[in-house]
């Protein structure tokens, strides 16, 4: 299952590649506004 820990101490976690990308693009969007990442920027940030 990969995840990625934001530096907001909020852990995220999908069943699968695709959706911890869509999980973090929402995070973003919600939390971070401005931020934005690229799917292979995420899977490279991803544990």
């Amino acid at each position: 299952m990969p995840s990625l820990r934001c530096p907001c101490a909020v852990t995220l976690r999908g069943d699968n590649d695709d959706e911890l990308v869509e999980k973090v693009q929402e995070h973003l969007a919600a939390e971070h506004p401005g931020r934005e990442y690229s799917r292979d920027e995420i899977l490279m940030m991803a544990m």
